[in-house]
């Protein structure tokens, strides 16, 4: 019956037991064996008593390599001089040209050289059509960015759309519903000397999927764009598919990566960036940056807050507290406020510091800095002080020289050259270097129209 017990039962767990715990103590003991011979092992072995009986004797390699014996051979100093130049690379080019290569580096002959032939490249008709270089701004690979969230969230604003296998970028974008196109002609009206070419390099903080980049290309303007990464995956992954430069990067503590007087405008179209905190640190640096007489555009809030406090959910006070509190940041950096209309507001960099010195004995923050390298970036703290220009002999003169518009600013010696501001080069290197250049550039071209053939064929030589 269940539960009932067995007149043998007491006595057979007793001896059950009694056998656990023999065997546990045998276990016991093996183990405590095979720990202590292994112990005796190691200590034997590290005490020198080898197969041979010859103990192992370890000796230190001094850090003096000259210690090491008077047969070593004297150590040699390190060169760290260039040993190629302009001039140089011109003669091994022609060295090369005259080899038979028909002017390609290395000797080998350009497609559809020498009796070359065209043959099917294996594979081919499985790869993707390459997208048109004219449209590149605009059109990306789906699969090369397989994320649709933005697609949704920003459908409104007509940010990004999926189209077959390829996103596509009308160009929209929260301040700029209208399209990026027109955005940039809302601000070329305001400051008409955007399409001048004095503006060639630009900067984008907080850039989104930088269709505002994107679109200045048309335009001869090329944009560094950079944005954090945040719950839409990297958005500049957008742009880099696109052939738009840009980063991944945020205002924080370190400077931006980049030396002084680097761009002619800067730009911010609602990068929720505080630039009115800290003591201006953010826009400080933004001035660090500018070129004198670059501009800095802000679109977004707190700029035309009166139409659009209710959107932004914000309240009316708080808004107009932010925008004196901008104001009140860019008159200290010695800037003249060009034009505000609508939804942008443009700032023009002085191009001198003449009268923001003379202000300083007013105006005693945010001081100047104190001698230091304006160029120094990575990995240098930000600094609540105006990075000061060169001096100038008069009011009207450009500090550190005027550059010349695009495109003429393309083989022009620099003002930092010819001014002799930059030690070890001259303006003759600058001008052989263009030269160079010039020839390699014009034989990647005749490159790259091989590749702008059909994607399947390509031309062997004999």
């Amino acid at each position: 019956m269940a539960g009932a017990s067995t007149p043998f039962g007491g006595g057979a767990c007793k001896l059950y037991q009694s056998y656990l715990k023999r065997t546990n103590v045998l276990s016991v003991a093996f183990v405590a064996f095979l720990c202590s011979a292994s112990y005796f092992l190691g200590v034997w072995q590290h005490a020198g008593a080898g197969p041979g009986g010859a103990a192992v004797v370890l000796t230190a390699v001094p850090c003096d390599r000259r210690a090491a014996g008077a047969g070593a051979a004297p150590a040699t100093a390190l060169d760290f001089a260039a040993h190629h130049s302009a001039a140089a690379e011109e003669e091994g080019w022609r060295r090369r040209k005259g080899g038979g290569g028909g002017g390609v580096p290395g000797g080998a002959a350009l497609p559809g050289e020498g009796g070359g032939a065209e043959v099917p490249r294996a594979g081919a008709e499985r790869l993707p059509e390459p997208v048109p270089v004219a449209g590149e701004p605009r059109v990306a690979w789906f699969a090369n960015v397989p994320h649709k969230e933005l697609t949704v969230e920003k459908a409104v604003q007509n940010w990004i759309r999926v189209d077959g296998d390829k996103f596509r970028f009308p160009g929209g974008g929260t301040m700029f519903p209208n399209g990026a196109d027109a955005y940039i002609d809302d601000m070329q009206r305001l400051a008409p000397a955007l399409r001048s070419g004095a503006v060639r390099t630009a900067l984008d903080t907080g850039c989104g999927v930088a269709s505002w980049g994107a679109y200045l290309l048309s335009r001869d303007i090329i944009t560094m764009s950079f944005a954090p990464r945040d719950t839409h995956e990297a958005q500049v992954q957008f742009a880099l598919e696109r052939g738009v430069p840009a980063m991944i990067g945020v205002l924080a503590s370190n400077r931006l990566p980049y030396p002084a007087r680097a761009f002619d405008m800067a730009h911010c179209s609602r990068c929720l960036i505080p630039w009115h905190l800290y003591d201006g640190q953010y826009l400080i640096e933004i001035d660090r940056v500018l070129r004198p007489g670059g501009y800095w555009i802000l679109s977004g809030p707190p700029i035309n807050w009166k139409r659009h406090w209710k959107g932004w959910q914000r309240t009316q006070e708080d808004l107009s507290a932010e925008q004196n509190a901008i104001e009140s940041v860019a008159k200290s950096l010695c800037w003249n406020k060009i034009k505000e209309q609508e939804d942008i507001a443009i700032w023009q960099k002085p191009v001198n510091h003449v009268h923001c010195k003379a202000s300083r004995k007013l105006v005693q923050s945010p001081p100047f800095c104190p001698a230091q390298d304006p160029d120094a970036a990575w990995y240098n703290k930000m600094e609540t002080c105006i990075t000061a220009l060169p001096e100038v002999a008069s009011i009207e003169q450009v500090a550190g020289g005027e550059l010349k518009n695009w495109p003429e600013r393309l083989t022009a010696v620099p003002p930092r050259i010819s001014s002799g501001s930059l030690e070890g080069v001259t303006a003759e290197m600058f001008l052989q270097d263009t030269a160079l250049w010039k020839k390699r550039v014009g034989y990647y071209k005749t490159v790259i129209n091989q590749l702008g053939r059909r994607a399947d064929t390509v031309t062997c030589s004999t």
